[in-house]
């Protein structure tokens, strides 16, 4: 019975993570400017990566027919999960913040810039 629970359980994780990696796609295609871009693709990676990980961790520890090495793929799947959790945030703020330093990518209309407030001066709509 509990084996039953987390193997449904495991496999609405992994349709939630099917799920954010469409709408991500989506988004990526439908917004506009590198910075709308870049969050819906770092948004698709954490929930995208993330919950399936933990869903084939809850997968693998109800399949017997793994034996021990369902406990190894449950493992590496949450320890995997968690430096994704970790480090994707951080790649993507390390993204961003190069390309607004190098001033690659401009968003119209800019409304304000707290970082450099000359690349704002221009666009002001008042």
């Amino acid at each position: 019975m509990l084996e039953e629970v987390l193997r449904v359980i495991g496999m609405v994780l992994l349709s939630i993570g099917l799920f954010a990696i469409v709408v991500s796609a989506i988004g990526f295609h439908r917004f506009k400017n590198f910075y709308l871009r870049l969050h819906a693709l770092t948004v698709g990676t954490i929930w995208g990566c993330i919950f399936p990980l933990f869903g084939m961790a809850l997968v693998a520890v109800t399949l017997d027919d793994l034996g021990v090495y369902r406990w190894f793929i449950a493992g590496a799947s949450v320890v995997t999960a968690v430096i994704v959790l970790m480090l994707a945030p951080a790649g993507s703020h390390a993204i961003a913040r190069a390309v607004h330093r190098a001033k690659v990518a401009r968003v119209q209309p800019c409304l304000a810039d707290l970082l450099d407030s000359e690349l704002c001066e221009g666009d002001k709509h008042g």
